[in-house]
């Protein structure tokens, strides 16, 4: 992967994946070597658990081809990770029973995250979680 850090701001780190469940493992990878760059390595587990719930959601719902894994750095102790698709229909939390398998995605992003939500994009849309380092809360 040839990517490069930039200390702060955006864009940081960002990557076209084929719409597939393999390229969660690609996404995975990114937020972790964005943390590290950034020296927010206590971020890469929560990161990495939030761009694979995010990568399956597009997965799933989205259009084309193509999604876009972007990773930015808007503070010193934030990463934005953000899953831009070409739908336009914005995720929405399950409520899925207790044996159902499928449907709590967006509960564990909501859980991690200092805040997530959707921008909508004139083609489509970006789903993005905000994370802090804990002790700068």
């Amino acid at each position: 992967m040839a990517t490069f850090p930039r200390p702060i701001g955006s864009p940081g780190y960002s990557e076209t994946l084929p719409r597939k469940p393999e390229s969660a493992a690609t996404a995975r990878r990114l937020v972790r070597a964005a943390c590290a760059a950034w020296e927010l390595d206590d971020l890469a587990d929560d990161g990495a658990l939030i761009v694979s719930e995010l990568v399956s959601n597009a997965v799933q719902h989205a259009r084309r081809e193509s999604i876009r894994v972007v990773i930015d750095h808007p503070g010193t102790a934030r990463v934005r990770i953000g899953v831009v698709d070409f739908s336009k229909a914005s995720p929405l939390p399950g409520e899925p029973g207790a044996d159902e398998e499928r449907g709590r995605g967006l509960a564990i992003v909501a859980e991690l995250a200092e805040d997530w939500g959707t921008d909508a994009l004139p083609w489509g849309k970006q789903v993005w979680a905000l994370l802090r380092r804990r002790d700068d809360r």
